[in-house]
């Protein structure tokens, strides 16, 4: 072979190498890992703000945070101190004869503490374990328990009352028992009126209450996502309540007029 072959078959050469599809780009980056967080993973939240059927309206926006990390591919992806925001989109206030206050809750937004943002949708999956208050998990509705037991309390205590008196009343006049038989029935009668013109137990949840929601879709993440290097730490004390949550004992006091 000539000298003058060589240089020819080296440009040949070069040309296919450049031209072969499974040779990398020189310039090629390397793929960005994602990180998912998939339908169905529950997120247990805290309220930071109050919410209840009485003082609540539809429109509402209701405020929580994160009290719990969430991993993917063995990384966190959502941390403790992560901000979500969510909406009421209907509340029903307690009947005055019969009926009980729900309210119902929707998810709309995650801001982990970097400030990274995502909309997303998720439903209430669960309640804390201490409020009084129920969840319909078919329905989506938190409402308030009901006050049978606080109405039978109301006429039973209004007609001990109105019986004492008519028997106070009845000793003077030489007739305590019919007294005591009459002043009773009153009793009762007004304690009835009572629980007819007062409304049930509000819904309420309690600032600091845990709730805890799953997700309707895939939330996802990217590396550049999870850096908090920067992030602000987390507020001592953060998802703490700001009182006890209402107890039944509160929600079951004899009732008055309004």
């Amino acid at each position: 072979m000539s000298t003058r072959a060589i240089p020819a078959l080296l440009i040949v050469s070069l040309g296919v190498w450049a031209q072969d599809p499974a040779a990398p780009a020189p310039d090629a980056k390397p793929a960005v890992k994602t990180f998912q967080v998939e339908p169905g993973t529950h997120i247990p939240l805290s309220l930071i703000n109050s919410v209840s059927t009485k003082h609540s309206a539809a429109g509402d926006r209701v405020y929580l945070e994160t009290v719990f990390p969430i991993l993917s591919g063995g990384r966190i992806v959502i941390p403790p101190g992560s901000y979500v925001m969510g909406t009421i989109t209907n509340v029903v206030r307690p009947g005055k004869v019969k009926g009980r206050g729900e309210f119902y809750l929707r998810f709309d937004s995650l801001t982990l503490p970097n400030g990274v943002t995502r909309d997303f949708r998720a439903s209430v999956s669960q309640l804390d374990g201490r409020a009084s208050e129920e969840l319909d998990r078919t329905e989506g509705a938190i409402r308030s328990e009901g006050n049978k037991s606080g109405d039978v309390r109301t006429v039973g205590e209004t007609a001990a009352a109105g019986a004492s008196i008519g028997a106070l009343a009845g000793s003077a006049a030489g007739s305590a028992g019919m007294g005591a038989g009459i002043g009773a029935a009153a009793g009762a009668a007004a304690g009835l009126v009572a629980v007819m013109f007062t409304r049930g137990p509000e819904a309420v949840l309690a600032k600091g209450t845990t709730i805890e929601m799953m997700l309707d879709r895939t939330v996802s993440f990217d590396e550049t996502d999870l850096d908090f290097s920067n992030a602000p730490g987390r507020r001592v004390g953060s998802g703490d309540g700001g009182g006890p949550l209402p107890s039944r004992k509160a929600q079951t006091l004899p009732r008055r007029f309004p």
